[in-house]
């Protein structure tokens, strides 16, 4: 398995964070990342097959809004939060703000832990 690519930090644009943004799924992917923990991607939950969440996947780590690690055949996601406070001050908080007002994303969660 190849290495993500990510944009740097001073690459990440706010028109491609927008464009990113632009899709209820992938709101909600950011939603479920802003506790600030790494999921793996399988713990994610989504009315969507798993190639479109793969591909939803993809739109968020090419814009800079998450951060994707590969173990082995497993891969890991967080939302790059810091990196996007830095760029645009107040549009994460701002986003989440009226995404939890308006339940956009809402269908978008973690699947449940199964018992040992």
């Amino acid at each position: 398995m190849r290495a993500a690519n990510h944009p740097e930090r001073d690459e990440i644009t706010l028109i491609e964070v927008m464009k990113a943004l632009g899709d209820p799924i992938r709101v909600g992917v950011v939603r479920v990342l802003s506790d600030g923990l790494e999921r793996g991607w399988g713990e994610l939950r989504a009315p969507v097959a798993k190639s479109t969440l793969s591909h939803h996947m993809q739109v968020l780590r090419a814009a800079g809004v998450t951060r994707t690690r590969l173990e082995g055949t497993r891969c890991y996601v967080r939302l790059r939060r810091d990196d996007l406070d830095e760029r645009f001050p107040g549009l994460v908080d701002a986003l989440l703000a009226a995404a939890g007002q308006d339940e956009v994303g809402s269908e978008v969660g973690l699947r449940p832990v199964a018992a040992p």
